[in-house]
């Protein structure tokens, strides 16, 4: 099993050309649509924080009849979930493959530079109830402008649409920024998730890959 996690604003079609690659190396390539994420269906706990993403795949991993040989390989808010779920059940990835989000605990060292939280300004303004009318306007125009930010030079038209196919209902919108409501402000969270979040900080124990782009708008590297 390679079980392969999306980010924002993104979604499972972003693996469409590493699946195919995937299977002809011998994998059973799986990329599923994030909770909340069209057509995934909304959570009926409403719960988005990176534990709640990192308890699915976990679930899914059971659910495909994935073996300890089974590799996770998460991007954005998917590295993060992949940083909980190797954490917390490591007995089920044999590796780990992550990029953009470094580590937690790397993350926390630079979050607070002012280059960073330059970058992470959207994560602020998700916060605010202006988020939920400003995103959805002029056909998701928000979404547009993020990719041109975080990957310059790149033509990304194509996974754009995909992507804002994700968002077009304002439930599955809401659900999407939920995610970010619940990391930096009062969404809802549970001491469960809680606990698999927190695995996700400490050092993995099987071999892990992080891969950053260079030009990354969103990260720094």
């Amino acid at each position: 099993l390679a079980l392969c996690l999306h980010g924002f604003p993104d979604s499972a079609w972003t693996w469409r050309h590493l699946l195919p690659e995937l299977a002809a190396a011998g994998y059973r390539a799986v990329a599923p649509f994030l909770r909340g994420y069209a057509p995934t269906s909304i959570p009926a706990d409403g719960l988005y924080q990176s534990g709640a993403v990192a308890s699915d795949a976990i679930a899914l991993h059971s659910a495909l009849g994935g073996g300890d040989d089974a590799v996770l390989i998460g991007h954005d808010w998917g590295a993060l979930a992949a940083y909980g779920a190797a954490g917390h059940a490591p007995e089920r990835w044999a590796k780990v493959v992550v990029a953009s989000v470094p580590p937690p605990a790397t993350v926390a060292q630079s979050f607070f530079s002012y280059d960073q939280l330059q970058r992470s300004w959207y994560m602020f303004f998700f916060q605010s109830p202006l988020s939920d009318l400003a995103v959805p306007m002029d056909d998701l125009a928000f979404i547009d402008r993020l990719w041109k930010d975080w990957s310059p030079g790149y033509d990304g038209a194509e996974y754009v649409s995909l992507a804002k196919d994700c968002f077009r209902d304002p439930a599955n919108l809401a659900a999407a920024l939920g995610y970010y409501r619940a990391t930096l402000g009062t969404g809802a969270r549970s001491p469960e998730y809680d606990a698999v979040e927190a695995a996700g900080a400490a050092p993995l124990t099987m071999p892990a890959l992080y891969l950053h782009g260079e030009a990354d708008g969103c990260m720094g590297a």
